[in-house]
């Protein structure tokens, strides 16, 4: 008989486990909500995303698995070669050579640095990668860049921002060797790794719509608007709400985990902590000249502004990442927070602009795990057989990413495969 497995939660690491089982074993997956996606999804039909999610060239198990489910990344995603554009600071564009050139090119011809800035940077990098790419676990990314002597303006314009966006956790919490991995797989690789790929579609249309749907023609069960409430062990399998499988995984945030779990399996789970994101939209009544497509100002209450018009075509749209701000961005009023975008968004136009005929604020308050050093994250497989975890959250060495996700799912179904069969 066909192995019956089940997966819990629908986001990019339960339908990165569930693709990969297609085929080769009968796949149940369960979804809470009414569409796919978790915390990177559209919010409605064709509407705003919960969030601001970008991808780069290095994140491999991503684009295998977008042009498995028919998503070609191609289309769906906008390669722009690494730049980093911030009024009023770093301004950087680096050209389509071969690395390293590429971004020893990019830093010789960028402003807003000194020389001195610029070689600092550059020799930090390098000793790094003859690090290998490693530092002490129990290092912060703050005890680095003090470690390494960082310019002020450097850590300001530079390295601040970069791990905000990357680890979604701030410098003197952030765990300095997952930022290394992140850098080990971009700037540390070829060129085309550290491409910036910019969604050209709204998130769910990246790999969550088209996997659902290419799982439904490979004749997988599909049970959106099911949250799972009880998950029980076995001898021989697993019983998901009543019904038996001979394997799960659990691929859902900690703090879901938490209540399906026996409590003996994941202490670490009691550990994680979590950082929020907050996206400002502001769609305007008129074109919005920016720049770049992504871009951002210095010492600005948004990390990084995006022009959704240029991007995905949609007009006057333009959205702003907070990344686990020190202080809430709200707790001036919604109007406040509204009016500091709109001052930074005119400022990157470079003129006055009408004001904006409608805004939104969306807010994930557990976005992403807190990035810290010494972390436990487990792995795939439990002390439970027949029981398996996938999430950004679990040991894949990488920050709460897209590519962490999918990696993870990749992994409990190999593994789920690997065991075999319950006797």
């Amino acid at each position: 008989m066909t192995r019956r497995v089940a997966v819990i939660g629908a986001g990019w690491a339960g339908l990165a486990a569930a693709v990969t089982l297609a085929g080769k074993v009968d796949v149940t997956v369960f979804e809470a909500g009414r569409r796919p996606g978790g915390r990177a999804r559209a919010l409605d039909e064709g509407g705003l995303d919960n969030g601001q999610h970008i991808l780069i060239g290095a994140y491999e198990a991503c684009l295998e698995l977008m042009r498995r489910v028919g998503a070609s990344p191609e289309t769906l995603l906008r390669r722009v070669p690494m730049q980093w554009l911030r009024a009023g600071g770093l301004e950087m564009r680096c050209p389509p050579w071969p690395a390293p050139l590429h971004l020893a090119a990019g830093l010789l011809a960028a402003r807003g640095l000194s020389w001195r800035e610029k070689w600092h940077l550059l020799r930090t990098l390098d000793r790094l990668k003859r690090q290998q790419w490693r530092v002490p676990a129990s290092q912060t990314v703050m005890d680095w860049l003090q470690a390494t002597a960082q310019p002020s303006r450097l850590v300001a314009d530079f390295w601040q921002p970069l791990v905000l966006s990357a680890l979604n956790t701030p410098p003197a919490l952030a765990s300095m060797q997952i930022l290394a991995h992140v850098l080990r797989d971009s700037l540390g690789a070829d060129r085309a790794a550290s491409d910036l790929l910019l969604p050209s579609a709204n998130l769910s249309s990246l790999f969550p719509a088209p996997a659902w749907q290419w799982l439904a023609g490979q004749g997988a069960s599909l049970r959106a608007a099911h949250r799972v409430r009880s998950l029980v062990p076995a001898k021989t399998g697993v019983t998901v709400d009543g019904e038996c499988f001979d394997a799960a995984i659990v691929a859902v945030a900690p703090y879901h985990a938490r209540g399906l779990l026996p409590e003996n399996l994941l202490p670490a789970l009691h550990s994680f902590d979590y950082q929020p994101i907050y996206t400002v939209y502001l769609h305007y009544p008129g074109p919005v000249p920016l720049p770049a497509p992504m871009c951002g100002v210095a010492g600005g209450v948004a990390d990084w502004v995006f022009d959704r018009a240029a991007l995905t075509g949609e007009p006057g749209l333009v959205a702003a990442v907070i990344s686990a701000p020190a202080n809430d961005p709200l707790a001036e009023g919604r109007e406040a927070l509204v009016a500091r975008v709109a001052d930074e968004v005119a400022r990157l136009a470079g003129r006055p602009l009408k004001p904006p005929a409608h805004s939104r604020i969306v807010v994930e308050k557990r976005a992403t795990f807190a990035a810290r050093p010494g972390m436990s994250r487990p792995g795939p497989r439990l002390d439970v057989k027949w029981l398996y975890v996938a999430g950004d959250w679990t040991d894949t060495g990488y920050p709460a990413t897209l590519e962490g996700a999918v990696r993870s799912g990749v992994a409990a179904a190999h593994a789920c495969l690997q065991d075999g069969k319950p006797i």
